[in-house]
């Protein structure tokens, strides 16, 4: 990988995560009456955040022809991570946007690798999608069909990169989150009953899966 591609792809992160915080900001108002906080430090923080996640997408995977669906995915899960974050949801819209910039961004990547890539793909988010509906439909579950849209969209790019990323990026989530609620539990700032997002979760278990799968 070179020290160029790292250094664009930070940028471009950059500004994936300075463009996030007004497009979150649409999605949040009309669902909860308040939207993502838009002072200049909040939005540094979220720059630095997608300077962090596009990269690390780079580092991993270098110039690999599935970089720019992956990039692609990573700005649109920046927004769902915020919109989540703020009102607990996570909107079929910008949910299928993740979806199609990873299909579409795969299928562009498939001539260079072979069309044969795109069913592990597929397969992956089918996977992703049967596994957490399940696990939604458990008695006593908190998982949102939201998570489970989610769950399959990356699925996709997931499935692609082969089955132990997949794997890691389906596990993932459940232990970060574990930590999370572990730790506010500790320190007092949630109930045991209190609702919690976990789109961040399972975005941030997928970033985790490319890179270390």
């Amino acid at each position: 990988m070179s020290a160029g591609l790292l250094t664009v792809s930070a940028l471009l992160g950059a500004l994936a995560g300075w463009a996030a915080v007004p497009l979150a900001h649409r999605f949040t108002v009309p669902a909860s009456g308040r939207g993502v906080g838009g002072r200049p430090v909040e939005r540094l923080g979220v720059s630095l955040a997608g300077a962090v996640v596009f990269g690390g997408l780079a580092a991993a995977r270098g110039a690999a022809p599935e970089l720019p669906a992956l990039l692609l995915v990573g700005a649109v899960g920046l927004v769902l991570a915020l919109v989540d974050l703020a009102c607990l949801r996570l909107p079929d819209r910008l949910v299928a946007l993740a979806a199609a910039a990873g299909g579409l961004g795969l299928a562009g990547a498939a001539p260079a690798t072979g069309v044969g890539r795109l069913l592990p793909a597929l397969a992956g988010a089918a996977a992703a999608f049967a596994g957490y509906v399940l696990l939604a439909l458990l008695p006593g579950s908190r998982l949102g069909f939201g998570d489970v849209k989610l769950a399959a969209a990356l699925g996709l790019p997931l499935g692609w990169l082969g089955w132990p990323a997949l794997a890691l990026g389906l596990l993932l989530p459940h232990l970060l989150n574990g930590v999370v609620v572990l730790a506010l539990l500790a320190a007092r700032k949630v109930r045991r009953d209190t609702a919690l997002p976990f789109g961040p979760a399972i975005l941030a278990g997928a970033w985790l899966a490319v890179l270390f799968a």
